[in-house]
């Protein structure tokens, strides 16, 4: 169970690696999109939207047990943070070493919960759906209605978030550009969702949503996914010093690896491995990544 492990699980490179083996499309579309994204960089490393990008959300709340039926409160309370999070607005980024604290960057995204559903109807942006399922896995179910689950709201247009019971101890996992319309989005356990209610340390501070929504804007993990497990692994983004692998739990600076001293591995970052009260940022090289997304694969999002 996510709130048992204590170590984080992000299944969205399991979910990747399958996903292109069953759709090839999905290989190429992110291939493309990964020359574009980079043709836009080279022009300007640290390009912004000429406006913060105001992302609409609906959570889709799948449940077994009234327990894992998380409250509205519970659902504000994620929104809270990823705007402070993405907007660079949270208070522990004064925890960041002093030698990176230049690099804490506002994304220019914004949430906010949707306010129309799919047939302009007035909505809270949160669905409730009971299941007979017990516990999820990796196999995208929980999108689906005849799979026990709640098929999305058009995803060109909306963020779908997937709150349910996920096995295994997996935090969450998200979809990066360029995949299969109708499982494009981001799940995360209701253990690891929000502040307050069922969210449980050590993720009980909201950060799996934001780790996972860097994937859902075409962030890696900042250790490049260990694709061949050495200190060449990249995230392709270069403000972020390659490191061998995830770090977990709360590091004590410096964690050196890949002769990266004196700084070593950038743990604090939102998009590695440790607890939720140890990561605090994204750099200046991400936010510019993100923000090309936005103005590309994920335009639709915004421009409405």
């Amino acid at each position: 169970m996510a709130g048992d492990n204590k170590i984080r699980q992000c299944a969205t490179m399991e979910v990747y690696n399958r996903q292109v083996e069953a759709f090839p499309e999905y290989r190429r579309a992110q291939a493309s999109i990964e020359n574009d994204i980079n043709f836009l960089l080279e022009k300007n490393s640290s390009f912004r939207l000429s406006e913060p990008a105001k992302i609409p959300i609906v959570v889709h709340v799948v449940y077994h047990t009234e327990t894992e039926n998380i409250s509205d409160a519970q659902v504000y309370s994620q929104i809270n943070v990823l705007n402070k999070d993405f907007r660079a607005m949270n208070t522990d980024k004064q925890k960041v070493p002093q030698i990176w604290t230049n690099l804490v960057t506002d994304s220019f995204i914004e949430f906010e919960l949707a306010k129309t559903n799919p047939d302009t109807a007035n909505t809270n942006g949160i669905t409730r759906t009971q299941t007979n399922i017990i516990s999820f896995g990796t196999d995208n179910a929980m999108k689906d209605n005849g799979l026990g689950g709640k098929s999305p709201w058009p995803t060109t247009h909306y963020l779908n978030i997937w709150v349910c019971n996920l096995g295994n101890s997996i935090l969450g996992y998200a979809q990066f550009p360029g995949g299969p319309p109708e499982t494009d989005g981001v799940v995360i356990d209701f253990r690891a969702f929000g502040t307050e209610g069922t969210a449980s340390a050590p993720f009980n501070s909201g950060r799996t949503a934001t780790h996972e929504i860097g994937h859902y804007f075409n962030l890696s993990h900042i250790f490049g996914d260990g694709r061949s497990n050495s200190c060449s692994d990249s995230d392709n983004v270069e403000d972020t010093p390659n490191q061998l692998g995830p770090n977990y739990q709360n590091p004590t600076f410096p964690k050196i690896s890949c002769n990266n001293q004196p700084n070593g591995d950038m743990f604090m970052n939102y998009m590695d491995y440790v607890d939720d009260n140890a990561m605090f940022k994204f750099t200046g090289g991400q936010a510019a990544r993100m923000n090309a997304t936005l103005n590309g694969p994920r335009a639709s999002l915004f421009n409405r």
